[in-house]
């Protein structure tokens, strides 16, 4: 199986293209651009933004030249799609400290060396325009009949707070993006989110109106869970690329935690793993299915936060709940470690504190709301009341408990809450 478009449908990242066999034709050609647009709307990406990395990363490992298109200049609009209320306005300096921590996470991904791609910002050309010989030239190929019919703008016509004129731009703007990258780059490709649609079309049709050219494009999924929530998103927020706002613990364990309908699906998405041995997993059960979540849970780590990060995830996480092996059999084109030894916890959400202060007894409560296992100490009292606070793994039965230094196993005191959420204080003798 060659042909990409075969390849991108067997691991699930097309929902829709136009042009079907045309589109299938031109991808048979060498030397072909195509390119996804980022939106700098925060300093970083998330695990929503892993669907658009990858597919463009299968592009490029198929020979193909993607761009990385970061809006700095649709930015500052604010794209309607998909939003049932106005974005807040990011005013430049906040968009360009986005768009140094985007490149950054794209680059891990991306291979941009040699010109075997190429990552630009659209402020570079759409801060430049003039806005008379830009409705004249752009924005008479546009009807605003067929745009308010767009689903991006029909949500926001419904909603009570309506579509603003400047939000209303915002589909001129990419499809404007388009024609200047088929123009400087001869890219005739774009891929976009399913909520993208009616933009990417109408960088189609402005093409074909200025330069009677035939441009595709092709929709990636919205991707849910078996359970319908959306990807990325947990009750602590989202789930960030950034390890200063998820670490890479808790990037790995968020995967680790896949439901077991999902495990096969994601590893086709989220990894570079041979789709003859993820079909495998599909059978899978028990401990071999568990095994099979841990080297999904690393191979992501890996792309996102580096090998050495990822095994010092899978190491703590090994030790804490006392996770196997991954056996041979299960995934073997995986490069994770295949024997737990020398075990590293370093990367579990941790910090330390002096055996004096232990003595008197610190309230468990106080205690997880310190270390921010809990938003408040009301919380953290709820937290326990029901059952779900733990000391070293055992059951903590009384809010009042004290944690001392009675509590210290062998200069550690292990706090959980809940099934996955873990803080170590690592006690240190002063004296």
């Amino acid at each position: 199986m060659n042909n990409i478009i075969d390849i991108l449908y067997e691991r699930g990242f097309i929902e829709n293209t136009t042009h079907d066999k045309e589109l299938s034709r031109y991808l048979e050609n060498e030397n072909i651009t195509c390119y996804i647009g980022f939106d700098p709307t925060a300093s970083s990406l998330h695990v929503g933004s892993l669907v658009p990395l990858m597919s463009l990363a299968y592009m490029q490992k198929h020979g193909y030249r993607p761009i990385a298109l970061v809006g700095g200049g649709t930015g500052l609009v604010g794209d309607p799609s998909g939003k049932t209320e106005t974005r807040q306005l990011l005013d430049s300096e906040i968009i360009e400290e986005n768009i140094c921590g985007i490149k950054e996470q794209i680059s891990r991904f991306i291979d941009f060396s040699e010109g075997k791609a190429i990552l630009l910002n659209n402020a570079d050309w759409l801060s430049q325009l003039g806005y008379i010989p830009f409705l004249r030239d752009i924005g008479r190929h546009f009807s605003v009949n067929r745009m308010i019919k767009a689903e991006s703008y029909k949500m926001r016509l419904e909603a009570e707070e309506g579509l603003n004129f400047i939000e209303f731009n915002y589909m001129l703007l990419q499809a404007y993006d388009f024609l200047k990258l088929f123009d400087k780059y001869g890219c005739r490709l774009q891929l976009g989110g399913s909520d993208q649609w009616g933009n990417i079309v109408a960088g189609i049709d402005l093409v074909r109106r200025v330069r009677h050219e035939t441009t595709f494009g092709i929709i990636l999924p919205l991707i849910t869970t078996s359970s319908g929530e959306k990807m990325g998103k947990t009750a602590k927020g989202a789930v960030w690329l950034d390890s200063s706002r998820t670490t890479p613990y808790e990037f790995y364990q968020y995967w680790i935690n896949t439901d077991d309908q999902d495990v096969a699906r994601f590893m086709a998405l989220y990894t570079f793993l041979p789709m003859d041995e993820i079909k495998k997993i599909e059978k899978l059960s028990g401990a071999d299915l568990n095994s099979a979540k841990a080297v999904l849970a690393f191979e992501v780590t890996r792309l996102v936060h580096g090998r050495e990060e990822a095994i010092k995830a899978y190491n703590a996480s090994a030790n804490i709940f006392g996770v196997s092996a991954v056996p041979e059999k299960i995934l073997p084109s995986s490069n994770i470690p295949r024997s737990i030894s020398a075990i590293d916890d370093a990367s579990v959400p941790h910090s330390d504190i002096d055996i004096n202060h232990l003595k008197e007894g610190i309230p468990a409560f106080k205690m997880f709301q310190s270390v921010t296992l809990t938003t408040s100490s009301s919380a953290a009292r709820r937290l326990i009341g029901q059952g779900g606070g733990y000391i070293n793994g055992k059951r903590i039965e009384s809010c009042d408990y004290l944690i001392t230094d009675s509590d210290v196993d062998n200069m550690e005191i292990l706090l959980r809450a809940g099934k996955k959420r873990f803080h170590k204080l690592k006690v240190k003798n002063n004296n």
